[in-house]
């Protein structure tokens, strides 16, 4: 079986539906309904300034969710945010929210996701399936690369557009990594049973990438077979079938794939074939496409100043897309981190930075500057601050206020007042008041 022709987009992907408004802030027109979750629903929408312009919508209420879920909110849109430059990963273009819902406006995959294909047409041929998994693999390797693991890698979550491309999707179990302790190991279980590596199960330390291989090795037999290597109506028994590494390959599987899956489903992570090592077996490597350069160009807004890089958590993209889309949304979910504040700015980088250090010089504060001038720190008595400069798009900044030493009741009363009129010449708009 091979990839499906090319679709266009036509207006069946945009079939009404009485249940919610026709337009979308005044922005888009919504039309039908894609998929729904215990907290979110997403939409085929059409943009009302370019009726060509075709986008999936997630609408996710507020009302039904809770303080666990506003880090997978926050993961998926970070992680998407920050791999936004690979072909094969589906692009988030814009976030916008009211007082009652979050709106992700993201890439339309028209050919619907490849467990629905299978599941319709069978198992597929070996060139199709090499080419959608050397498409899988070198995004995931993409994703690696940029510190971020999905955790949750299975057909539901890769969609095809209408070229018969594969896009990853659903990255509200991903993991970024921020420079925290523990060695780069994650501990959190995360995904979907049949496809996930036995050590994540295990609840131990684990590394991210590797369990993601074990999730290619699963998703490889089931593209080819159209069954999974562990499937059980007992889950106690899929689980120790998973831990031992019992399963049985078909014969419709070829050898040299089998060789692969066997290395990929390895229940010792230290032994498992790396995602490295796939991309460059020959089996793999026959007639992939590398992605253009521009498609790895990497947007790095991450920060590596002289600071405790563990006492300064880096900003989310989640705050990024929403101030650049000209809505504050500070107080989206409630504020947990009270030792910072967040400003807009339309100065320059340089005209921002060098304030900060004129204004924290006059005031007394040691001026120490990070990551090529972008990240300046003050440090005066018991209190240590970092502003972190983000360029956004043009003319529009967003600047980042932490305390990383202190910042408590104290400096509220006789410090902050005095730096942040020293600032207000800058400043566009503050965004929370909370230090």
């Amino acid at each position: 079986m091979e990839p499906p022709p090319p679709q266009t987009p036509s207006s069946t992907s945009l079939q009404r539906t009485s249940s919610i408004p026709t337009t979308l802030l005044n922005k888009y027109e919504l039309g039908r309904l894609l998929g729904r979750g215990s907290f979110a629903k997403v939409y085929a929408a059409r943009s009302l300034s370019d009726k060509t312009q075709l986008a999936a919508i997630k609408i996710i209420d507020k009302t039904k969710t809770d303080a666990s879920m506003e880090p997978r909110i926050i993961s998926e849109i970070s992680a998407m945010h920050r791999l936004q430059h690979h072909q094969n990963i589906l692009k988030i273009h814009e976030v916008m929210a009211t007082k009652t819902k979050i709106y992700l406006v993201m890439e339309l995959a028209l050919g619907g996701d490849l467990f629905s294909k299978i599941r319709k047409t069978g198992k597929l041929k070996e060139s199709a399936a090499r080419r959608y998994f050397q498409q899988l693999v070198s995004a995931l390797r993409f994703c690696h690369q940029n510190g971020v693991s999905h955790r949750d890698i299975k057909p539901h979550n890769l969609l095809l557009d209408g070229k018969g491309n594969l896009k990853i999707t659903d990255f509200g179990l991903s993991a970024l990594k921020n420079g925290g302790g523990g060695g780069g190991l994650l501990h959190t279980a995360c995904g979907t049973p049949a496809f996930t590596a036995p050590e994540v199960m295990a609840r131990r330390g684990y590394d991210g990438a590797k369990a993601d291989a074990w999730s290619c090795g699963v998703m490889l037999f089931f593209l080819l077979s159209a069954s999974l290597p562990f499937d059980d109506s007992n889950l106690a028994v899929m689980c120790r079938r998973i831990h031992k590494g019992e399963y049985q390959v078909p014969s419709c599987i070829p050898k040299p794939v089998k060789s692969i899956i066997i290395q990929l489903l390895d229940p010792n992570p230290n032994t498992r074939m790396s995602i490295e090592a796939l991309m460059n077996h020959a089996w793999f490597l026959k007639k992939f496409e590398l992605p253009t350069q521009s498609s790895l160009f990497e947007l790095d807004y991450k920060n590596s100043c002289k600071f405790d890089k563990s006492a300064v958590a880096s900003i989310n993209a989640f705050d990024i897309i929403t101030m650049s889309s000209g809505l504050d949304l500070s107080g989206l979910f409630e504020v947990k981190n009270w030792r910072e504040r967040r400003f807009t700015s339309s100065e320059t980088v340089e005209r921002v930075t060098e304030r900060v250090k004129e204004v924290g010089g006059r005031l007394g504060y040691r001026v120490e500057e990070g990551n090529g001038g972008v990240a300046i720190g003050l440090g005066k008595e018991r209190v240590g601050l970092v502003f972190e400069v983000l360029e956004i798009v043009e003319k529009l900044l967003v600047v980042e206020v932490k305390a990383v030493v202190g910042g408590g009741l104290e400096f509220e009363e006789f410090h902050w007042g005095e730096l942040k009129d020293g600032l207000e010449d800058v400043v566009l708009q503050w965004h929370n008041d909370a230090l």
